[in-house]
């Protein structure tokens, strides 16, 4: 990943989250935010979250990880690392997936 000579301070580095969370939030459709992913990330990138999110169901059904593994390919680490992160992060994960979930039942 390319490096910055010196790294954004950390309001400037909070103000582009933002704007790009701001952009993600006005999109309304599926179809478009598969858009503006296509757009702004590598084919890596994308793999590499969609990867993650991959998993996320599956540590939610407690699913351990091996069997993870075995069914998605996935990386025991990357598993490992999401599994953290629905634990001790921001809580994105668990809204987005209770989103997904609304989402599915109403259709």
């Amino acid at each position: 990943m390319k490096q910055r000579p010196e790294p954004l301070t950390k309001p400037d580095a909070e103000a582009a989250l933002d704007a790009l969370a701001r952009a993600f939030a006005s999109l309304r459709q599926a179809d478009d935010v598969r858009a503006f992913l296509q757009d702004l990330c590598t084919p890596a990138e994308l793999e590499s979250i969609s990867d993650r999110w991959k998993v996320v169901p599956l540590l939610q059904q407690g699913v351990p990880y091996r069997e993870i593994h075995d069914r998605t390919l996935v990386s025991v680490t990357t598993i490992g690392r999401v599994a953290r992160t629905l634990e001790h992060g921001a809580g994105g994960y668990a809204k987005a997936a209770r989103g997904t979930r609304r989402l599915s039942a109403s259709h």
